[in-house]
Formats: structure tokens, C-alpha cells, sequence
């Protein structure tokens, strides 16, 4: 079984590490997970802020039957505020 879902982060004012929780009750302990940068204005960002910033997402720590975690880093430290993630795990 495969899902996939979207998630938000909000890097606040200052962050440059954030991380999102995913809940997938349908996940299990092989599942494969990944994430991505989803291009769509948030309160406060535009579709173009996601590609401006240097945004690294990786999807991990999954707990069967529970879910997992996003993570998302500014690699050059200017991201501020809400992005858009998606996700899928098989």
C-alpha cells in the first residue's frame, strides 16, 4: 500500500532547522519514504519563495504503523515562514 500527502514547516522568523510530522497509520518498518519542496503560496510565501531558497527536504525516522518525519533545512539561511511539502511512502 502507497500514500501520498502534502505537510507544511514553518521556519518562524529565524530558523534554519525544522521538521514536520507525518501521520500514516498504513506505513510499515520497509516502507520507503520521500518528501519534496511543493511550489504553492502559503501565508507567507509565494510559489516563488519555494524555489528561491535553498530548501533541502528529506523524509525518515518512520515508526510502523504510526508514521514518520520531514525534514527540512535552509541550507543558506533566508528561508522565513510557511513552505509546502509533499510527500509519498509505499
Amino acid at each position: 500500500m502507497s500514500a501520498t500527502g502534502t505537510a507544511t514547516v514553518n521556519f518562524g522568523p529565524a530558523a534554519t532547522d525544522v521538521t514536520a510530522t507525518v501521520s500514516a497509520t498504513g506505513i510499515t518498518g520497509a516502507s520507503l519514504v520521500e518528501a519534496w519542496v511543493l511550489p504553492a503560496s502559503t501565508a507567507s510565501n509565494t510559489a516563488d519563495n519555494h524555489w528561491v531558497e535553498d530548501l533541502v527536504v528529506v523524509a525518515g525516522n518512520i515508526v510502523a504503523g504510526v508514521g514518520f518525519t520531514i525534514y527540512a533545512k535552509c541550507r543558506n539561511g533566508l528561508a522565513h515562514g510557511i513552505y509546502n511539502l509533499g510527500w509519498v511512502h509505499t
